[in-house]
Parts: structure tokens; C-alpha cells; sequence
């Protein structure tokens, strides 16, 4: 405003000014000192009355956007060279003047005191709230119906209860969505006795089965309004994002995974909430490092972030926020008015705030997990040795009682350290002396590595110039580089390894415990002992900490475990190889049982060894940051969800059409029964919705090309807009399934699914827009209304067919059952319990 001000007066003083110069003039030249003192003091009262004139009163400064500082209301003519005749001196006084200042002053500090010192002003969106409440009735309405275990609530139920003892469990996904439920579950009194054993099960009373439920059902609302206000951001009508918020909440898919003890409520929210905190972020270009600036930005960064902390499928979310930045920043580099030292500003802030916000949410869920979960559970043996010693009952007795160091005459097991869990093991059983492909063998004793505890993975650790297998004085250790050999402990023969393919890896060489069969296969049973870490054991062996490689001596290469599965005369175990890629993960090993051998005598040796103690008494220390980095690993690597043939899979191609649904619960006293199955109207129409954009997408493309333009440029710019965020959106959440090497079920669709209505909606709304404004077609766009409308009371009536199959609240007739089953868009399979 003051430049404004400044600028009326700039264009309001040169009558003033030519007035005192053609005064000035003729005094000049009368040589009249007086009066030009007098001429002067005049043009000074006469700025100050114009001034005076120019700047509105306090009162009325809402009406100084109409004198246009930017000298827009400047006249269109020049002034006159002189002033009019008619023109008359300012007749008030300096003093006059200083009292008009001082009341003006005094106004102002008056209402600066009446006003108080902090405002806050509450402003509520009717329609988000209206969304919201509809939204949240629907999930919540019968919410414990059915009362047994519907699904997944098996894994997540038993979560919640694994956190209230305090009980370590293994989940391929992040866990701060499952501590939302186990919070809710602790507030209601759950104490975790209850064992989530089958789907289908009937709770106990002492479940809290509403408050569990309670929150995806409280998120899967919340993700309603937050669509309603992405579709705003996105320069769509309020009636448009209304239309998207309709499609989600009568969507029976999207309201069976928000009404039960499901992630996906929660994530579907964490990344659209983030994604309007993004687009906000967006249209505040004009206005950064402002208060709403930041918390937009800080917002969307935390609420992407709590998205991958739910499931990590979550970051293609977050991918997509980064990638709307990107884009963003993009255009900025391109503003001229934006200094270099502006432009690195910006960056820093928005990288740091999205490496630093999303990274440290990330750690602090776990280190939430890790501190809470500190007792041994049934997913240990997935874990490391270290890290199973570490919990409270887990195999502490390793570390408290057994020695550290292995000696010569150490008993021992040694266990695949980094991925599927196994030890090395032996039994009597000899490898056939043909497999059925007819490669001959070397009909030795079979070498496997078996998954579970055994007496049979128990190993003597010998040095070659030494007989006796016991520990004597002095001690032998075993260092770095030696080379030793290792005896089975039950059947007294030696680990060998030599030029015979391998069972079920021709490719490398077999693994056996060495029989002398008096025949030209001599003894090959020396390993080089490799230490991968032994700087942090002085270089000696250690159980537990250390990671070994074994290297056969005469082959060079490295005992391996295969990943493969020997047939029946293998009883499924697992194969072991030597392959010659040394550096491998699978040829680490480290030793966890060790024990010294006391006795020579064969017998009394196996006594031991059969009544050796592994029940665990005291837990290690292992540091946070150790602990984190096994546990991702192990999440990243072993897929423990990956269920082949099962049953309810389904394919990405699949999705879009709803050829698949899933069976979540069926009673097992009546028909009653709860199915994963959308809106068949919604889910095509989102499907022809998505086509429909991508060929007017084109289509505009190719007639702006030639030079036709059939929208106006604002509204070219929303729709490519549009298609850059949902049209995006739908991609990078659907396409990356094709990659993936798992199990899918349709639930895996619903982010994508998410994007594809917004979308849908968006198209809906811009049908309208050409028929009512590029055609001008002011019936048609009634009767297109007419036929949205008609469409809209389609959706009400198929969620409400299958409502029955979705809140699972009442028993169904045959003729019901036989409806859903005839249905095969479904594929449905109906089977009794």
C-alpha cells in the first residue's frame, strides 16, 4: 500500500511543481529574493494539502486498491505548463497540521489495543464434513458383526496380541499400522491371551473387537473428505469431488477393507492425505516460506512417510508426491524473477524436509517395534543367532553358558546365516546311486541343511594333525585361514565334498559325509576356515559373532546352500553344493550350539549330544541400530508372504475388470458370509473412465498438433494437470504389479483403485463441461445429468444387493447364495466350513 501511496504522490506533484517553476522564473528576473521565499513555503503547503488529499483516511483504506498505486489512474493528458489563475494557497497551519497527525496516531494505537494479541479464527467445510460422517456411519454401523476372525485379522489380530506380551513376531511390512490397532486394542484392556488360530474362529468376549476395528474403520473415513479436497486442489468443482467421495463410500470393496482389522484403510488415507498436503504445497508458489508453506510441506512429507510405514507398497505414493515436487521445481528453475540463490533454497528445504521428516518416522516405528517386542516369539529361527540371543528367553543359554571360542574338539552347529533358516546336517541315509535323470552319484551320506533343530546337526571341529576329538590342555584354537575338518557327531564321518555333480545342481559339486568304500574316490574333507568379520574376533573363531566361509581345499570352491529342494529320498530337505562364486551370501555361515567335546568314547558322546540342554536363560545386548538393520534385511529378502496356488490369487490384468473376488469369512452355522468383491457398476465404469481419458488425451494431443484447439488454454492446462496426477497416480500404483514376483490378491488393486475413481469422477465432470460449453447444448446437458443421476442410484442399488456379503450381518437364502454364485465376474467360490 505504502508503494501505491508513493506513487499517486509521484503523479500528483508536477502541477505543483510547474506552478513554482514559472513563479520562480519571474522572480528571477525581478531579482526578488522574498518572494521567492515565499513561492517555496506556498509549494510546500501545497504538497502537504495534496498529500492529504491522496492518502485516505484509516478508515477508509479498504478503498486504496481503487486509486491504483501502479499508476494505472494516472489522467491520460499532460498537466498544464502553469497552474490555473483560480488556484489558491493552502490556508491550514503547520500546527493544524502536527494535531491532525497526533489524532490519526492516537486512532490507531486505540485499535491496535482493542484487537487482542492472537486470533483464531475456526472455519468447518460442510461437505468434508458431511463426507466424513456418512462415511464413518457406514463402517461402523453393526462393526462386530461378524464376531470371528474375518481374514486377515488372523495376522493382525494376533499382532495386536503379540505387542500386549511383549512377544517378538516377523512381518514382512512396516508396523506402524498394526501398532495403531494394538494401541487401540491396550486402551480397550486387551491383554493378548486370545489366540488368533483360523479364520473363521469365534472371538472371545474378551476381545475388544469394535475398538480394533475401530481404526481402519476412523482412517478408511477420513480417506473420503481428503479425496473430496484433492479433487478441489485440483481446480475440479466441489461437485466433482463430491462424485469421487460418492464412488469410495458405496464401493463395497473399499468399505470391507476400512470395516475390519485391515491395512489398507489406513494406508489408502496416509497417502492421499499426503498428496493434498503436496498439491496445497503447489498452489502456494506465490507465497514460500510462509507458515502455511511450511506445514503443508512438513505435512505431506510425514503423512507419505506414515503411508510406506504402513505397507511398504505405500512409496509408490510417495514416489508420486516426490514426483509432483519434482515437476514443481521444475517449473520454478524456469521463473526468471527466481535468483540462483532462491532456486538452491529451495531445494535444500524441499530434500531435507523429505529425507529428514519420512526417514526419522520410519526408525522411530521401529524402534517403537523393537523396544516393545523384546521376549522370544514364534517367527525366532527367522532371525539370526545374535539377534535371537538378544530377546528374553530366546537363546540366551548359547551366550551365558556355552564357551566363545571354538576349539579343537568343539561341538558345534552352524546355521545359514542370511536367508532361509537351516543347519548343516547329516543322517544315515546314503544319495541314491542313480537319480531319475540318470546322472550316476557318489552314493555317499547325505549332506543336507534342515530348517528345524535336530541331533543330527551336530558337527566336531578337528584340526588334521590332531586324532583325538576331544578338548584337551593345551587349548587349540582356531584362527583365521586354518584348516580344519569337520566330523558329523552322530555318525563319526567327515564333511567331504569332490568332482560329482550335484543332485539337484548339476552345475556344481556335491556335498557328502565321506564313506570309505575302498574304491579310487579318495578322502576330500579339508576346509580352509575363512572369517568374513575377524577383525571383531582378534581373528579366532567365535560362535555366535562370527560369519565364516568354509573353502574346500581341493576344489577352491565354497560350501553353499542351493535354495533347492531334495525329492523324497532326501525327506525335502535342503541341498548343500560347493560352487566356485565364492562371494556369495548364501555360502555365510556362522555357529550357534557349541558345546566341548569332553569324551572320546562314540557312545557316550551321542548321550550328550541327544541330552544336550538349548533351553535359553538370559538374553545378549545387541544395539538398535544392529537389531534394525537384520530385521530389514530379512523383511526385504524373506518373503514370507509369498503363498504359491493359493486359491483367491489373482492376476493385475484381472483387477480391472473384477474377474476375482475374495471368500473372507463364511459361518459355520448358516449362510452368513463376508466377501471381498467391489462395486461391479464403479469398478467398469472406473475402468471405461480410464480409457476414455486416455483416448481424449490423445485426441486433443493430435488436434493441437494441427493447430485445433478445442479447449480453452485453462482448461487444457486442468485436464493435462488431471491426467498428470491421477492419471500418474493409477500408474505408478498399478503397473509395478507386473514386476512383482508374489502372490497378488485384489486388495493389492485398491490405491490404484482409489486413483481410477478420482479420475472416473474428474471425466464425468468434464463431459458435462463439452456438451454444455463447447456445444452449447443446453438439453442434451440436462438429460446427461438425467443419465448421471440414474447412474448414481445404479451404484446405491448393487452396494446395497451385496451389502449382505460385505457387513456379513444376516444369513443368506439359497436363492441369495445362488445369485452371487451365478455372478462369474465374481468368481466367487462358495464352499461350506
Amino acid at each position: 500500500m505504502e508503494s501505491g501511496v508513493r506513487n499517486r504522490k509521484n503523479k500528483s506533484s508536477p502541477k505543483a511543481s510547474k506552478v513554482a517553476k514559472g513563479k520562480i522564473e519571474e522572480l528571477a528576473t525581478e531579482e526578488d529574493h522574498d518572494m521567492l521565499k515565499k513561492s517555496i513555503e506556498k509549494l510546500k503547503h501545497l504538497n502537504e494539502n495534496i498529500s492529504r488529499d491522496a492518502i485516505p483516511d484509516g478508515d477508509d483504506l479498504a478503498t486504496t486498491r481503487d486509486y491504483k498505486g501502479d499508476g494505472e489512474s494516472a489522467p491520460d493528458t499532460p498537466p498544464p505548463e502553469t497552474a490555473p489563475e483560480s488556484a489558491t494557497p493552502p490556508t491550514e497551519s503547520p500546527k493544524a497540521s502536527k494535531k491532525s497527525s497526533k489524532k490519526a496516531k492516537a486512532a490507531a494505537k486505540a485499535a491496535q489495543a482493542a484487537s487482542p494479541p492472537i486470533e483464531l479464527s475456526l472455519r468447518l467445510d460442510g461437505m468434508s464434513l458431511s463426507l466424513f460422517v456418512v462415511s464413518f456411519l457406514t463402517r461402523i454401523w453393526k462393526l462386530e458383526t461378524p464376531r470371528g476372525i474375518v481374514f486377515d485379522e488372523l495376522h493382525y489380530g494376533k499382532y495386536a496380541g503379540l505387542y500386549m506380551q511383549n512377544t517378538f513376531f516377523f512381518d514382512s511390512q512396516p508396523p506402524f499400522g498394526k501398532q495403531l490397532v494394538a494401541l487401540a486394542a491396550y486402551i480397550a484392556g486387551f491383554d493378548g491371551s486370545f489366540k488368533f488360530d483360523r479364520i473363521g474362529s469365534p472371538y472371545d468376549p474378551i476381545v475388544p473387537v469394535s475398538a480394533m476395528r475401530i481404526v481402519p474403520a476412523f482412517f478408511g473415513s477420513l480417506l473420503m473428505p481428503t479425496v473430496y479436497n484433492v479433487m478441489v486442489e485440483l481446480g475440479l468443482s466441489h461437485y466433482a469431488g463430491a462424485l469421487a467421495a460418492f464412488l469410495m463410500i458405496f464401493d463395497n470393496a473399499i468399505l470391507a477393507q476400512s470395516r475390519f482389522i485391515l491395512m489398507e484403510g489406513i494406508l489408502m488415507f496416509f497417502g492421499m492425505f499426503g498428496l493434498l498436503c503436496i498439491l496445497k504445497f503447489r498452489n502456494l508458489y506465490k507465497q514460500p516460506y510462509t507458515l502455511p508453506w511450511f506445514v503443508c510441506l512438513i505435512l505431506g512429507a510425514a503423512s507419505l512417510g506414515a503411508a510406506v510405514c504402513v505397507r511398504y507398497f505405500g512409496i509408490f505414493t510417495l514416489f508420486l508426491g516426490v514426483g509432483i515436487l519434482a515437476k514443481d521445481f521444475w517449473t520454478m528453475v524456469g521463473d526468471r524473477t527466481v535468483t540462483d540463490r532462491k532456486l538452491a533454497g529451495h531445494l535444500l528445504t524441499r530434500v531435507l524436509v523429505f529425507l529428514t521428516i519420512p526417514l526419522t518416522l520410519y526408525i522411530s516405528c521401529f524402534y517403537v517395534h523393537l523396544s516393545l517386542l523384546y521376549k522370544a516369539g514364534p517367527n525366532d529361527n527367522i532371525m539370526t543367532s545374535a539377534f535371537q540371543a538378544s530377546l528374553e528367553g530366546g537363546l540366551a543359554s548359547i551366550i551365558s553358558n556355552q564357551p566363545v571360542k571354538i576349539l579343537h574338539g568343539s561341538q558345534i552347529t552352524l546355521r545359514h546365516t542370511h536367508g532361509r533358516t537351516c543347519w548343516i546336517h547329516s543322517h544315515d541315509a546314503l544319495y541314491p546311486v542313480k537319480y531319475a535323470d540318470g546322472r550316476g552319484s557318489s552314493h555317499q551320506q547325505q549332506v543336507t541343511c534342515y530348517s528345524y533343530k535336530d541331533v543330527n546337526n551336530w558337527w566336531i571341529v578337528k584340526k588334521p594333525e590332531i586324532e583325538e576329538l576331544i578338548v584337551s590342555e593345551p587349548q587349540v584354537p582356531i584362527k583365521n585361514g586354518d584348516i580344519i575338518q569337520l566330523v558329523h557327531g552322530m555318525t563319526s564321518r567327515a564333511l567331504n565334498a569332490h568332482d560329482v555333480a550335484a543332485p539337484m545342481s548339476p552345475h556344481n559339486q556335491e556335498v557328502a559325509a565321506y564313506i570309505d568304500y575302498n574304491v579310487s574316490m579318495p578322502a576330500q574333507t579339508m576346509w580352509r576356515l575363512e572369517l568374513l568379520n575377524a577383525d571383531q574376533t582378534d581373528g579366532f573363531w567365535h560362535a555366535i559373532e562370527s560369519q565364516i566361509r568354509l573353502i574346500h581345499v581341493n576344489s577352491t570352491q565354497a560350501l553353499k546352500f542351493s535354495g533347492r529342494q531334495l525329492p523324497d529320498w532326501g525327506f525335502r530337505q535342503h541341498e548343500v553344493v560347493t560352487d566356485k562364486i565364492l562371494e556369495q551370501e548364501d555360502t555365510i555361515w556362522n555357529v550357534e550350539e557349541h558345546r566341548y567335546t569332553r569324551t572320546e568314547d562314540k557312545k557316550e558322546r551321542e548321550k550328550d549330544l541327544i541330552r544336550s540342554e538349548m533351553i535359553p536363560i538370559e538374553r545378549k545386548n545387541l544395539t538398535f541400530w544392529n537389531k534394525l538393520y537384520e530385521l530389514q534385511y530379512k523383511m526385504l529378502f524373506n518373503n514370507q508372504e509369498n503363498v504359491a496356488g493359493h486359491m483367491y490369487a489373482s492376476d493385475p490384468l484381472d483387477w480391472l475388470f473384477l474377474k476375482r473376488g475374495v471368500a473372507y469369512w463364511i459361518s459355520a452355522n448358516s449362510n452368513a458370509q463376508v466377501h471381498f468383491l467391489g462395486n461391479i457398476v464403479t469398478w467398469l465404469s472406473g475402468t471405461v473412465g480410464l480409457v476414455g481419458y486416455l483416448g481424449l488425451f490423445i485426441l486433443y494431443l493430435l488436434r493441437r498438433q494441427r493447430a485445433c484447439y478445442d479447449l480453452p488454454e485453462p482448461m487444457w492446462n486442468k485436464f493435462c494437470t488431471i491426467g498428470e496426477v491421477l492419471g500418474v497416480g493409477f500408474a505408478v500404483h498399478y503397473f509395478p504389479y507386473f514386476l512383482v514376483d508374489r502372490t497378488l490378491f485384489l486388495h493389492h488393486y485398491m490405491p490404484a483403485y482409489i486413483f481410477k475413481l478420482c479420475l472416473l469422477a474428474a471425466m464425468v465432470e468434464h463431459g458435462y463441461y463439452l456438451i454444455s460449453e463447447n456445444f452449447k447444448a443446453a438439453k442434451l446437458a440436462k438429460v446427461y445429468l438425467a443419465v448421471v443421476g440414474l447412474w448414481m442410484v445404479s451404484i446405491l442399488y448393487v452396494f446395497w444387493f451385496f451389502a449382505p456379503v460385505t457387513y456379513g450381518n444376516a444369513d443368506l437364502t439359497a436363492d441369495q447364495v445362488m445369485s452371487l454364485a451365478w455372478r462369474d465376474t465374481w468368481d466367487l467360490i462358495i464352499h461350506k466350513q
